[in-house]
């Protein structure tokens, strides 16, 4: 059952992130956000309009449209209508000279359109900040979580296998998939939060389809729809008896996802190569998330694993020829892609209740991408898996 975002966590969630600017900006004197996702978080509601933050005040959200269904789902204490931002700058008062917004992900021509009712000099951004309080996250949202947990590894680990046929194409594959999810529980989409990056479900590819490049910034390749739409899987690449299948997706529940890859043998098993190299990045997986402490950062995580790795098995390691992304895992929850990554630069000490996916994966030429990724909390005594334990390679007759 869907349910209103609690008035309880909403409360901590604010104080959170007033916490959180003190610390990262000591003057700070006004917050303007206007991205649905962290409006969500922080209001319960995602709607057309913006939340309004002064440091001295309550916080407002104003809403454009719908003022109707913000009121009905949400028990943010204040939220107002507005027809434009003239409407909020009469509510608010004075603006501060500096204010604090989403840089990531407002457009400039947003940006100018509301300061001709808040006359702001200088802009400077909150995103880092933002993302390291969603990063941790309270028991309601990991319940939520573990529900999506749950729906991932019962149509991935159960029911993918029976839907694969030869002849059907990867977009076919995607489309179960897609279909199966929503059936089981999924919200119907899966979020990132860079900018540009759009993805139906995730990447389906059979054989080396799955080493195809492309623009997102993950280790698997996808050869997609067509050039204009690069996502969930082509139309003409069908199922022939070897294959692997490669099969990288999200799953969410009322806003929060998780992230998981199975890979599947069709008919006969791959080549020894791949099934060695498809094995060690289990190993690589367990061995990170066993590491998935409080207090332990990420960026150290990061150096261990690549630093016990043999430089024969780097090549290839993390995605295929020079496309290799310089990251193991990453952060997850209201978008796929959160803080923080498990990379060099993340320094900030993990903390219990954060969420992070580890997918380490491994091209092999002539087969396609293999290795695994599941979803882990991070526990005191390492990293608790909540989307299930299948290794992969399952073979499929």
């Amino acid at each position: 059952m869907e349910q209103k975002t609690p008035a309880s966590e909403l409360r901590d969630r604010m104080e959170r992130f007033r916490l959180r600017m003190e610390r990262d900006h000591p003057t700070w004197e006004f917050a303007a956000i206007f991205g649905r996702a962290n409006q969500f978080y922080l209001t319960g509601t995602m709607q057309d309009g913006v939340l309004l933050i002064p440091r001295d005040r309550e916080a407002v959200l104003w809403v454009r449209r719908s003022l109707e269904r913000a009121l009905d789902e949400s028990f943010f204490p204040d939220i107002r209508p507005m027809r434009s931002y003239r409407d909020a700058a009469a509510g608010m008062g004075a603006c501060p000279g500096v204010i604090h917004v989403e840089t990531e992900v407002v457009p400039l021509a947003l940006l100018e359109r509301f300061q001709k009712h808040f006359p702001f000099r200088e802009v400077k951004p909150l995103d880092a900040g933002a993302a390291m309080v969603r990063a941790k996250k309270s028991a309601y949202e990991l319940a939520i979580m573990e529900r999506a947990g749950r729906i991932h590894r019962r149509v991935l680990e159960d029911a993918v296998p029976g839907m694969l046929r030869e002849g059907m194409s990867e977009a076919e594959l995607g489309g179960e998939v897609f279909s199966r999810l929503v059936r089981e529980g999924h919200h119907g989409i899966t979020r990132f939060g860079m900018f540009g990056t759009e993805m139906v479900l995730g990447q389906f590819g059979f054989g080396e389809n799955s080493l195809y490049p492309t623009g997102f910034d993950g280790p698997g390749g996808c050869r997609g729809m067509a050039p204009g739409a690069p996502v969930l899987g082509n139309r003409d690449r069908t199922l022939r008896s070897g294959d692997l299948v490669f099969v990288d997706c999200g799953c969410g529940v009322q806003g929060y996802h998780t992230d998981k890859t199975v890979t599947y043998t069709f008919r006969e098993p791959v080549p020894e190569e791949a099934v060695e190299a498809h094995y060690r990045c289990v190993e690589v997986q367990d061995e990170a998330a066993s590491l998935l402490r409080p207090g332990v950062m990420p960026s150290e995580i990061y150096e261990t694993i690549l630093g016990s790795l043999d430089p024969a098995f780097l090549e290839n390691f993390m995605g295929y020829g020079n496309r290799r992304v310089q990251f193991l895992g990453h952060g997850i929850g209201l978008a796929v892609d959160e803080a923080p990554a498990i990379a060099r630069g993340f320094d900030e000490p993990l903390e219990e209740g954060m969420v992070f996916a580890i997918e380490p994966k491994k091209g092999v030429r002539g087969v396609g991408m293999v290795g695994i990724e599941n979803t882990f909390v991070v526990t005191r005594g390492g990293g608790r898996c909540i989307t299930g334990k299948n290794a992969g390679l399952v073979p499929v007759e």
